[in-house]
C-alpha cells in the first residue's frame, strides 16, 4: 500500500500570533496577500513532492481562526493504525483539537485508523512532532521542555505499550523534537545537538551509532532541513544546503527540497505539514528501497 499523509488546506493559514521565536505578525502582515499566495504554492509543491515518492494525500480542510492547523504533525501520534489526540500547550492552538478530532472521526468511518483516544488528564503532547517512531529501534523518541510535558510522554508510551526515549529539549527555538531530530529508512539519525541539553545530547549517542549520527548545521537547522519526510530512499525537506544534500547522497538518499518560506515564517518545515497516517511498529520492506 502506498504511504498515507494528512496535510491541511492552507486557505486560512497566517502569522498572526507569536508562540515561537520564528514567528513574526509583522513580517507577515508587511505582504500578507504575496507571503499568503505563496504559502499556497509551496503546499501544492510539497503535495505533488509527496505523490511522486509514492505517497497518497488525505486533503484536510482548513479553518478561520486557525491559522497554524497547516501542521497535522501536532495533531496526533499515530501507530498502527491507533491515534492519540494532542493536548496544545498554548491557548492560540487548542482551537484545532475539536477540528482535528473530527478529522480523525471521519478517518476511522472511512476504516483508516481503528481507534482514536484522547489524552489522560494533565498530558500535554503536541503529537507526532514531538514523539517521533523509529521503526528500525522499535521506539518513540519523545521531547519535553518545550511543548509537551512528562505526563504526555508517559501516555504516549503506555497508549502504544512502547519504549519511549525523553529527550529534553534545551531552547525555545526548536520547540519540537521534529524541528531537529529525524530517524531515516536506513537507521540513520538526522539531528541537530545544539537544540538538546546534554543529557539528550548523551541518549541520542548511547542509542545511535555513530556511523549513523548525522548532525545538522546551524544552517541546516535554521533551514527547516531537519523537519524532513523520508518515503524510502527520498527526502522531502526545505531548501538544503550542498553540504547536507552531498551527505546525505553520499548515503544512498535522494534529497526533494521544496521553497516553503511562507511556513518557516511560523517555524514549520515539511514534517510540520503532514502526518504519516500508516505508520507501522513494523514498515513494509519496500518502503527502504528506491522511491
Amino acid at each position: 500500500m502506498s504511504p498515507r499523509f494528512m496535510m491541511v488546506d492552507p486557505a486560512h493559514y497566517a502569522v498572526s500570533y507569536a508562540i515561537n521565536p520564528w514567528m513574526s505578525p509583522r513580517l507577515w502582515q508587511a505582504d500578507s496577500e504575496g507571503l499568503h499566495a505563496a504559502a499556497r504554492a509551496a503546499s501544492a509543491n510539497l503535495a505533488d513532492a509527496l505523490r511522486l515518492a509514492g505517497a497518497e494525500i488525505e486533503m484536510v480542510a482548513g479553518h478561520p481562526g486557525a491559522p497554524d492547523l497547516v501542521f497535522p504533525a501536532n495533531a496526533a501520534t499515530l501507530l498502527d493504525r491507533r491515534v492519540l489526540l494532542a493536548r496544545f500547550l498554548h491557548p492560540e492552538r487548542r482551537v484545532e483539537e475539536p477540528v482535528f478530532a473530527r478529522a480523525f472521526a471521519a478517518l476511522r468511518e472511512r476504516d483508516l485508523v481503528d481507534e482514536v483516544a484522547e489524552l489522560p488528564e494533565g498530558a500535554v503532547q503536541e503529537g507526532a512532532g514531538d514523539a517521533i517512531f523509529d521503526a528500525g529501534r522499535a521506539l518513540f523518541w519523545a521531547a519535553h521542555g518545550q511543548r509537551s510535558n512528562r505526563q504526555g510522554l508517559e501516555a504516549v508510551a503506555g497508549f502504544f505499550g512502547r519504549e519511549t526515549v525523553a529527550l529534553e529539549l534545551a531552547t525555545p527555538k526548536f520547540y519540537h523534537l521534529d524541528t531537529c531530530f529525524c530517524p531515516l529508512p536506513g537507521g540513520e539519525v538526522l539531528y541537530y545537538p545544539q537544540a538538546f541539553t546534554a543529557e539528550g545530547q548523551g541518549l541520542i549517542r548511547d542509542r545511535v551509532d555513530a556511523s549513523q549520527r548525522i548532525e545538522a548545521s546551524d544552517e541546516d537547522a535554521a533551514r527547516f532541513c531537519v523537519n524532513a519526510v523520508a518515503i524510502g530512499r527520498t527526502v522531502i525537506m526545505a531548501q538544503a544546503a550542498e553540504r547536507l544534500r552531498a551527505t546525505l547522497a553520499e548515503r544512498g538518499y535522494r534529497v526533494v527540497d521544496i521553497d516553503l518560506a511562507p511556513f518557516i515564517l511560523s517555524g514549520g518545515g515539511a514534517y510540520c505539514m503532514t502526518l504519516r497516517l500508516d505508520r507501522a511498529a513494523v514498515e513494509p520492506a519496500s518502503l527502504h528501497r528506491a522511491a
